[in-house]
């Protein structure tokens, strides 16, 4: 992200807009682990320049995979790329619809030609394992309600007044119903990316004209974190929804809040829970599990990853990558670029 801060520490009040623009369109990708190419960014940067309209940046990164087509299902820059020019159109835009219409048109709109799906609500029920809930997933709503539940969310909100309510019970309704719009995950992917930018719209048209958006940008994979503890409870284990987090990320996006926004604060840790049974033994050492919990839903993760996700230090991260292996709990497969974790249980 630290391509764009020259464009901002300049001070130029149109290259500056669209740095932060594009740092939000790139930092939002991280909420499903994606990182755009090199040649996004450099193409962003003729745009922020002055060089390119938005428009012709579309046309070219469309141009580029047209000629350099990724090679695996598992390579998803181009993903990465597409969607990124398509959100800092569309944050550039003024336009906007509070309407479920809305809602999906952003979808549609942001991942046309990547999903056959691209603004189509699911017909089937879903599961995501979660880094956060070690594994587990999110309750979404059923595919038979989705249009029904979608449609109820927003009529409510509609009724809603705001009127005298305070700041903070203004972002605690907000919280709320975001919330409750991302549980349906109406989608079969890219929900929470279509989510950020109907929020980032939807605050624009309650008078929020000053939203600091470079909290989607550097705390985006924070922001789906929050969203997923304030919509999962597990009695038996004793955890609870809590929307604390969400709140946080809230007031620091609207109210200029300075709370710490860190992910491993979210991560639910076997010793913080009941155990379902006494055969569960906890773990010592928090922040080695939390490593250890990233490195066994995605192996291929970097250190440099790690740290960024974290908000730890890059040498933190090493000392408990070191740790994990003189342990036996991680072993190293192929090289340092194109290898993997293997984690033993």
């Amino acid at each position: 992200m630290e391509n764009f801060d020259e464009y901002l520490r300049q001070g130029e009040p149109n290259k500056a807009e669209k740095a932060k623009v594009w740092k939000t369109a790139i930092g939002l990708q991280q909420v499903d682990g994606l990182k755009p190419s090199e040649y996004l960014i450099e193409t962003a940067k003729q745009n922020i320049e002055g060089v390119i309209t938005l428009d012709e940046v579309q046309k070219r990164i469309e141009n580029y995979y047209q000629q350099n087509p990724t090679k695996t299902e598992e390579d998803r820059t181009e993903e990465a790329d597409k969607v990124s020019a398509r959100i800092a159109e569309m944050l550039s835009e003024q336009s906007f619809s509070f309407s479920p219409a809305e809602y999906l048109a952003i979808h549609r709109r942001l991942f046309t030609g990547i999903y056959k799906f691209a603004g189509k609500i699911r017909d089937y029920n879903i599961t995501k394992k979660e880094w956060v809930l070690n594994g587990e997933t999110v309750l979404y709503a059923s595919a038979d309600s989705l249009r029904a539940t979608l449609a109820y969310d927003f009529e409510q909100e509609r009724k809603f007044s705001y009127k005298g309510l305070n700041e903070q019970e203004i972002l605690e309704h907000i919280t709320q119903f975001i919330s409750n719009l991302w549980q349906i995950h109406i989608f079969g992917e890219g929900n929470t990316r279509t989510t950020a930018i109907f929020l980032i719209k939807y605050l624009r048209k309650l008078g929020f004209k000053n939203v600091n958006n470079d909290l989607f940008a550097d705390y985006s994979w924070y922001f789906r974190n929050s969203l997923v503890r304030a919509n999962y409870e597990d009695l038996s284990r004793g955890i609870f929804r809590t929307d604390k987090f969400l709140i946080r990320f809230l007031s620091n996006l609207l109210l200029r809040g300075n709370f710490s926004l860190h992910n491993r604060e979210m991560h639910i840790l076997v010793d913080t829970v009941k155990p379902r049974t006494d055969t569960v033994k906890p773990r010592t050492d928090t922040v080695n599990d939390t490593v250890f919990s990233l490195m066994e839903l995605d192996n291929k993760i970097t250190a440099i990853e790690i740290s960024e996700r974290l908000g730890l230090s890059l040498s933190t991260v090493r000392r408990k990558i070191k740790e994990l292996r003189d342990n036996g709990k991680i072993e190293r497969i192929g090289s340092d670029k194109t290898g993997f974790w293997k984690v033993v249980r």
